[in-house]
């Protein structure tokens, strides 16, 4: 193996590293020095015990930044875990009934689903035949449509009642 150094690209562009002929540097209370060559730029973030970091290479000429270089990454993380923590994933959360199913059950169902609807989550209405009873699939399909129209004010029909095997389903998403 040969043990020449490769230059690393994923490290960030700071102090040594920034390789430019000509670079604007910004101070660390947000003023601006002025144009200048990075070594000039190093020496002044030297003396006050601060880095240079590479901000934007693609201006001209590039701006760097006198800033203390590790604070300024665990600001980056912090708000990159900010970010991910308020997003929320839209899941898929299915109530389930038969045909024949009693009125207060059917409230019980829609009130599940509405819940689901309000929390940003996708539902899945199933409608599970036995034996039979899949000759009423009529019946079932008058039902989901009954769902999505108790449930308007807050959902939107995604994919409409079809028949699967078995099981009859519906898949409603929250309205935006």
């Amino acid at each position: 193996m040969n043990n020449t150094k490769r230059p690393q690209r994923d490290q960030p562009q700071i102090n040594e590293r920034i390789r430019f002929p000509q670079i604007r540097v910004i101070d660390n209370d947000g003023s601006q020095i002025g144009i200048m060559t990075p070594d000039e730029a190093l020496r002044i973030a030297e003396e006050k015990e601060l880095d240079l970091v590479l901000v934007s290479e693609t201006a001209n000429p590039p701006v760097c930044r006198v800033m203390d270089y590790g604070k300024y990454k665990f600001e980056q993380e912090k708000k990159a875990r900010e970010a991910k923590k308020k997003q929320h994933t839209a899941d898929v959360k299915e109530v389930k009934m038969r045909y024949k199913i009693d009125d207060h059950d059917y409230n019980v169902r829609v009130n599940q689903a509405q819940r689901f609807l309000k929390s940003g989550d996708k539902v899945k209405a199933t409608i599970t035949f036995r034996g039979r009873e899949i000759q009423h699939a009529n019946l079932a399909e008058e039902l989901l449509q009954r769902m999505a129209n108790d449930l308007q004010e807050i959902a939107e029909v995604q994919q409409a009642p079809k028949k699967e095997g078995r099981n009859m389903m519906m898949l409603l998403s929250p309205k935006k």
